[in-house]
């Protein structure tokens, strides 16, 4: 190995060990974001239940929630590269601003394509370069609590759900639906310009390469399959969350009130379970705990959802589900630091999104048509199936993660990282 310079050992020495602890915990604005992105569920019920847009089709909705993730992932690339030249709070505050406005414009929509660009295409954008920018900075401030820091973290996506999805549904009874857009835009503009000025980043010292495409990652084994992990799973993770309430309605004969609860409980297990994981993975190994909760997320759609016939049932589900079902989103930073190595996370992240652009987008639009009307009780059989085996499938990725890890052929791993 080449010898160092006493400075750029020392630089190294501090990329290796971070604080464990900092500015990275004010990335709980998660609960800002995603929280409020996972009560879209409320608003697609209040649509289809009250025809509020006539020309509109299921369809539509579908694509609109998927245009949510889709879009916030799709300018991953550019958030990437602004982040480097103008720096990461002038990108963090243009999202705010998106993100708001998109809700508020969305409460003056009166045509379907309205709703498309307000609360799909702006919402997502505004989404897009707040999450971006923010997740990069935690795998920075923390190694030996990586994994708790990012449960913890994402938890706030959970909790938050969990306030919002019960808020909004109050608003639209109480007040109306389009207030309750206006406010909810406030509130996500006051939460996140909090979070924004509030978090730092330490790429003085560990000097990401932040590139928009990192091609040479494409000719990793290694990277390709967590990068396969995260397409896969995508598939399964936004069926099971945008169909558990239409389901809980369409097949239990659930009202539309406690199909609500049903999302409320998911997002309480995503609340609950995360930071548990967070410190499995911290404990055991994060490959290692992400390849069995994606495959515990496959079993419990095969063992529960199908045969769930009862409110009791779905709770349960629900609460499962909801611990381990976004096991994706916590633990990709984490997993990026450790199969790549921690300079080339933002990199990497940035592959990852362009990834799951797809499955984000079309998930739910592929279980709507697996749906089968005529069969009664097993109407979303097939989209269930559909959601059972891209976990599983996904799993088996993790799984052969875990075997290149043990034989110690990681990038990480890799004798020229250090000298990087």
């Amino acid at each position: 190995m080449a010898s160092m310079e006493p400075e750029e050992e020392a630089r190294v020495a501090s990329i290796e060990d971070p604080p464990d602890g900092g500015y990275g915990w004010v990335a709980l604005i998660n609960g800002f974001t995603w929280g409020i992105a996972a009560s879209y569920g409320v608003y697609l019920s209040h649509y289809l239940a009250t025809n509020y847009f006539p020309e509109a089709t299921p369809l539509d909705f579908a694509l609109i929630g998927g245009l949510e993730f889709g879009c916030a992932m799709l300018i991953s690339p550019v958030c990437t590269i602004l982040v480097r030249d103008v720096g990461r709070h002038a990108v963090l505050l243009s999202g705010c601003f998106m993100m708001s406005g998109g809700f508020i414009a969305a409460s003056f929509a009166t045509r379907i394509w309205h709703l498309y660009l307000s609360q799909g295409v702006l919402v997502g954008l505004g989404l897009g370069a707040i999450f971006i920018p923010s997740v990069q900075v935690l795998p920075q401030w923390f190694l030996k609590r990586r994994s708790l820091a990012g449960g913890i973290a994402s938890c706030g996506s959970g909790f938050g759900g969990l306030a919002f999805s019960l808020g909004t549904a109050a608003m639209i009874e109480q007040i109306s639906l389009a207030w309750s857009l206006r406010i909810i835009g406030i509130i996500a503009l006051v939460g996140n310009l909090v979070g924004v000025i509030l978090i730092r980043d330490r790429n003085h010292i560990v000097k990401p390469g932040q590139l928009g495409f990192a091609s040479h990652l494409l000719k990793r084994y290694d990277c390709l399959l967590l990068l396969a992990w995260g397409f896969v799973s995508m598939l399964g993770y936004m069926t099971i969350l945008y169909s558990v309430s239409s389901y809980a309605v369409q097949v239990v004969g659930l009202s539309q009130g406690r199909a609500g609860i049903l999302t409320a409980v998911l997002n309480l297990g995503t609340g609950i379970g995360r930071p548990m994981i967070g410190f499995a993975s911290d404990r055991f190994g994060r490959i290692e705990v992400a390849a069995i909760l994606t495959f515990c997320c496959s079993i419990s759609a095969f063992a529960i959802w199908i045969p769930a016939n009862s409110f009791g049932v779905m709770v349960l589900y629900c609460i499962l589900s909801g611990a381990i079902l976004g096991t994706y989103w916590m633990t990709v930073g984490p997993l990026c630091a450790e199969v790549a190595g921690l300079k080339e996370v933002p990199s990497f992240l940035s592959l990852q999104w362009l990834t799951v652009v797809l499955p984000t987008t079309f998930a739910e639009v592929i279980a709507l048509y697996l749906r089968r009307p005529t069969m009664g009780r097993w109407n979303y059989l097939y989209a269930q199936i559909f959601a059972g085996l891209a976990y599983l499938v996904a799993s088996l990725f993790l799984f052969e993660l875990w075997r290149v890890k043990k034989r110690g052929k990681l990038m990480s791993q890799q004798p020229e990282m250090v000298q990087r």
